[in-house]
């Protein structure tokens, strides 16, 4: 769901699914695994790209702000379908030995092939609860229809049965102007629930990248400016704590 508040209102909400995938399980996963398929998953598409495992990129950075978790990472994100994939925002949802959610990696990617992550994590360390609100300094522009300035606001529901994330946009003096979420519930990932995911969402990812720019006609249409994307910012990675950066 998006919900854009001003200058012009604009809501809409889709069906879409997306992969759960622990790190230490990648090659028991019932989907082609970086190798063509019909439904497919790529480690080059997230992390580092080409270098190195998916688990090194994530505890790099965790290690890089003095965070050391010995639990499951499981990466939220979407397929490739037919070898084609756009990943808006994957979730890297970090565990320590119990179970408890230590910290999010908010992977962003936007359509002009660049990537920015945003590390969601308390100061202190503490297990991040739905009772939380983490706040970022915006600094990667996503949209064209949107300033780079000002601040997200994220929430994480996330249980053995249910994945709920809200992240919300403040522009530079503070107004909630954009407000978006991601909600559904774990199945498990069998072939046939992937067989059936496949024919009820049909070319899922084709269809993301084509409704981004649906949207953007609308946009344009309600005469909301357009805004040249800046150069992007060195710092690759930002935190919603006060710790050192990379």
């Amino acid at each position: 769901m998006h919900a854009r508040l001003f200058p012009r209102k604009n809501h809409f909400r889709y069906g879409i699914y997306y992969l759960a995938l622990p790190l230490s399980k990648l090659e028991n996963i019932p989907i082609a695994h970086n190798t063509a398929g019909m439904m497919s998953f790529h480690d080059r598409d997230h992390g580092y790209g080409t270098k190195g495992t998916l688990e090194s990129w994530a505890k790099a950075i965790l290690e890089g702000h003095n965070i050391h978790l010995d639990g499951e990472i499981i990466l939220v994100c979407m397929p490739r379908i037919l070898g084609y994939v756009f990943n808006p925002v994957s979730f890297w949802l970090c565990h320590d030995r119990d179970g408890a959610l230590k910290a999010v990696l908010c992977e962003v990617h936007n359509t002009f092939g660049e990537k920015h992550t945003y590390l969601c994590v308390h100061e202190d360390g503490r297990t991040i609860t739905s009772a939380d609100t983490m706040t970022a300094q915006k600094i990667f522009h996503v949209s064209p229809f949107l300033k780079r300035e000002g601040h997200y606001e994220f929430r994480f529901d996330c249980t053995d049965a249910d994945f709920k994330v809200w992240i919300d946009f403040f522009d530079a003096d503070n107004k909630k102007q954009l407000l978006t979420s991601l909600t559904g519930a774990y199945r498990p990932m069998t072939k046939a629930a992937c067989r059936n995911m496949f024919w009820k969402y049909p070319l899922v990812t084709l269809k993301a990248i084509v409704l981004i720019h649906y949207q953007a006609v609308r946009l344009v249409l309600k005469g909301i400016r357009y805004i040249p994307k800046p150069p992007q910012k060195p710092q690759r990675v930002s935190t919603t704590a006060n710790l050192t950066k990379m």
